[in-house]
């Protein structure tokens, strides 16, 4: 049968970025870092004592995938048996920042098919998983990895960014297209950095604008929508091929797909004319630039990332949390149809303060629980706010429920029948508009 749970989603995640640094010597594994290997029975404790059904999860890739169609299997089989009797529904997190010493890095073209088939026998051993986060962050994954020379690569061209956006991008569909082929109704959240670039001075309007032409480029090609001339132009003089480029328009699989909206304070950026950037902390905020992308894409949204630090002062989080809530019932009560919410990560992180650029072990008090498990005031809040709110969202004018089978004997859609994908019967739910792009 299908669950009988509230149609919002209300999750955090277990963060499980895996990127090398120090030319590839140096694994930033955040798994371990943040001790969930030990304690990843307290940390499904914690979510259920919060009372978050939702979790952006997944195995550790680069002890996962080994090589090519080889797997290790024994921590998933550990955990995931464990979430689906505790009744928590995973957004499965397949490739975190990272990939195996045997895949090397982002530029590597047999990434793609490899991953791919990682994925279709991962949905074959777990096949009651419906929600899955294929590649998370596509854009940020090739920017720092191979434009900022931050991670794996570390190299610092367009070049090398256009062939890391192309291969992440494509393991993301081909991903997709093998999950599909196991699970016909399969949900796929595009957890995206969402990102604005604010001109310092009229001779910056020109950097600017094209940054802000840039940040579309993941979700573009992941969803077959034409880019912009001037991205055009960009991809085509740093590597693409017209073939390349058409792939992405002719494996849109986007009515599968919910779009995910990441925000922190640092997604905004000052540009100066000489094209140089520096943060500009929050001048539109989440609800302004979540109607951008709603608006180029016309997808069901789901905010799946934010966090502050706790702060000297104890309550800066918390006043987060609600400021950042605030923003999520105005995008729904303006008709986007917005169906979860995400403070990410449960617990603290660790090494995110020089972002993950440096192996220091810095603590940074950012989670729903310190790394003792103890509950911080945000989780409290985040404890709070759900109770209050999970059985009032449904009846609002502005009511979305999300197509989900949680019971493996449930057949699913019937996708011979004339009938819409799952996504689009969520979006059909709000009277949105139906985009046939």
């Amino acid at each position: 049968m299908v669950s009988n749970q509230p149609g919002f989603l209300f999750a955090t995640g277990i963060e499980n970025s895996i990127p090398t640094i120090d030319g590839g010597r140096v694994r930033m594994d955040e798994m371990d870092k943040c001790g969930h290997y030990r304690q990843w029975r307290r940390d499904f404790d914690l979510v259920q004592e919060i009372g978050i059904r939702f979790l952006r999860y997944g195995p550790p890739l680069h002890t996962t995938l080994l090589g090519a169609g080889r797997h290790d299997w024994s921590f998933a089989d550990t955990v995931f048996p464990d979430l689906r009797r505790r009744g928590l529904v995973p957004i499965v997190d397949l490739c975190h920042f990272g990939l195996p010493d045997f895949l090397g890095d982002f530029q590597n073209p047999d990434f793609p098919a490899i991953f791919a088939d990682y994925a279709r026998a991962f949905a074959q051993r777990y096949p009651w998983v419906q929600l899955y986060t294929p590649v998370n962050e596509m854009s940020i994954c090739a920017l720092f990895s191979a434009l900022y020379g931050w991670w794996n690569e570390q190299l610092r061209s367009d070049r090398a960014f256009v062939t890391a956006l192309k291969h992440v991008v494509k393991a993301n569909l081909l991903a997709m297209r093998a999950i599909l082929e196991v699970r016909a109704d399969a949900l796929f959240v595009q957890s995206e950095s969402t990102e604005y670039f604010h001109a310092r001075s009229p001779a910056a309007i020109g950097p600017a604008e094209t940054r802000n032409a840039r940040r579309f480029l993941s979700l573009d090609l992941n969803y077959g929508r034409r880019v912009d001339s001037t991205m055009y132009e960009y991809l085509m003089d740093n590597g693409m091929t017209r073939d390349e480029y058409h792939f992405f328009l002719n494996n849109n699989l986007k009515h599968h797909c919910i779009m995910g909206n990441d925000y922190y304070q640092t997604n905004e950026h000052h540009v100066s004319a000489d094209g140089s950037t520096m943060a500009s902390g929050e001048i539109f905020g989440y609800a302004v630039i979540t109607h951008q992308y709603y608006n180029r894409y016309r997808l069901p949204v789901m905010h799946t990332e934010t966090n502050l630090c706790q702060g000297p002062c104890g309550d800066e989080a918390v006043k987060w949390l609600r400021k950042e809530w605030a923003n999520v019932l105005r995008v729904r009560n303006n008709g986007v149809p917005l169906v979860g919410f995400t403070w990410y990560s449960l617990t603290d992180q660790v090494d995110w303060d020089t972002g993950l650029r440096e192996n220091n072990g810095h603590v940074n008090a950012l989670g729903l629980a310190d790394l003792d498990r103890r509950l911080r005031p945000v989780g409290q809040a985040y404890r709070d706010l759900i109770r209050d709110w999970t059985e009032v969202l449904p009846t609002q004018s502005v009511c979305l429920q999300v197509p989900l089978a949680l019971d493996d004997d449930y057949p699913g859609f019937d996708f011979a029948a004339p009938a819409m994908h799952p996504a689009e019967q969520a979006q059909a739910a709000t009277g949105a508009p139906r985009n046939t792009e």
